[in-house]
């Protein structure tokens, strides 16, 4: 297996466990925001959506228009990465919330699957805001597949506090 190849992997790896565990709380849960974590599923999606565009397609690739036509990615920027998640609340339909991060992981691994190994190493495409962590094409997607996982965890425990603990399947005794 290639290294892209890994990457990539790994990428739709983090995805499908966010996917997982978003479709397990029911959707009337969604906007709760508990004060002791201070999120909500639906600021999370969001402000997953910004950051998979960002980390694994924007410094990729560059701006995609396909995908600036289809989501109000502006708009999410400002409400799921500058805004307090309290600000984020109703100003988007949690099923369209929902239909663009699938979307946005879809592109995001396009993307990746364009990427050659030689790429790699290359500089990341320019963009207005520096990338916090990421010099390189290789670090930016393994920051990505970080990020999301961290994600993840937050979404885990805002499910356990406003729905009840993930089941992963565990038979406890």
């Amino acid at each position: 297996m290639t290294e892209t190849q890994m990457l990539i992997d790994q990428t739709a790896n983090a995805y499908q466990w966010i996917n997982k565990l978003v479709e397990t709380v029911p959707r009337d849960k969604w906007t709760i925001i508990p004060p002791t974590l201070e999120s909500s599923i639906v600021w999370q999606i969001g402000h997953l959506i910004i950051s998979h565009y960002f980390h694994s397609i924007m410094v990729i690739r560059g701006h995609q228009m396909d995908i600036l036509q289809q989501l109000p990615i502006r708009d999410y920027s400002e409400w799921f990465t500058v805004a307090v998640p309290v600000q984020s609340l109703g100003k988007v339909d949690s099923a369209k919330l929902e239909k663009h991060l699938l979307l946005m992981q879809q592109k995001s691994l396009a993307i990746l699957a364009t990427l050659q190994a030689s790429e790699l190493d290359d500089p990341l495409e320019p963009t207005p805001t520096a990338h916090p962590i990421a010099t390189t094409k290789r670090e930016a997607i393994d920051w990505n597949i970080k990020h999301t996982m961290y994600h993840c965890g937050q979404l885990g425990l805002i499910k356990r506090v406003v729905d009840k603990r993930h089941d992963f399947g565990l038979r406890l005794n």
